[in-house]
């Protein structure tokens, strides 16, 4: 691999900083300073370091964001900020977000560069579970937890799978999905004659948002996290 590339790939700099970097004498390869981006390194092997800190090769890249309300989920646009605004110092290219969580809504999302990944926990076919925090504008009864258990028609052709409800209080709930329909959680509390006032998503398949990560906040998931992550598929 390029040199210029790799520092690209596994760094949040941009090509033209990568030049300037390598111009400056910020760059070593194996102890040597180097100022020639294309210059063939292995990237397995060789040891690079940026103004004195190794950096090492990573193909993928998972990160969990916290994401407050007030962004839209997308990876750029001329007018809103988005999610990825919050991983601009983020190693790593052709980070996405895995899936969408509406402008008013908070809580976990994954951002990765692993499509695969990212493709088999949105495949309906895997029925991936998601679990919110729901707090709704009205009291809702037994009989509205039954309705949302068994599924409700949102307008769409089908009427949703069936989902798990949990009280929390007598307007909180937390409700787990296992589809990703347009404004679902909405439409379904709208389908049992209630409305949410206030939507987080606590969890997706096995993994959990971390408590001591605030809203607004980033950062890798753990070798451990990843592991759990992909258990869920």
């Amino acid at each position: 691999m390029r040199l210029d590339k790799f520092i690209c790939q596994v760094s949040s700099y941009s090509r033209s900083e990568a030049k300037v970097l390598l111009k400056k004498g910020s760059v070593a390869v194996n102890g040597l300073i180097c100022k020639d981006g294309e210059l063939k390194i292995d990237e397995n092997q060789d040891s690079i370091t940026i103004n004195g800190k190794e950096i090492c090769y990573q193909e993928y890249y998972y990160y969990l964001l916290h994401k407050p309300a007030g962004c839209i989920t997308a990876c750029e646009d001329p007018k809103e900020k988005t999610v990825m605004d919050f991983l601009k110092d983020a190693p790593g290219k052709n980070l996405s977000p895995v899936g969408r969580l509406d402008k008013d809504t908070e809580g976990l999302l994954l951002i990765t560069n692993d499509g695969a990944l990212s493709h088999n926990l949105l495949s309906p076919k895997k029925h991936i579970p998601k679990t919110y925090f729901v707090r709704c504008n009205s009291p809702f009864s037994e009989e509205d937890m039954q309705k949302l258990e068994e599924g409700v028609d949102i307008g769409d052709e089908k009427r949703t799978k069936p989902a798990k409800v949990k009280r929390i209080s007598d307007n909180e709930m937390e409700l787990t999905i296992t589809e990703g329909r347009y404004h679902q959680v909405k439409r379904m509390l709208s389908a049992i004659s209630n409305k949410v006032v206030y939507l987080k998503r606590i969890s997706m398949g096995n993994l959990k948002l971390p408590e001591d990560i605030k809203c607004g906040e980033y950062r890798e998931l753990t070798p451990n996290e990843l592991i759990i992550l992909k258990e869920s598929l």
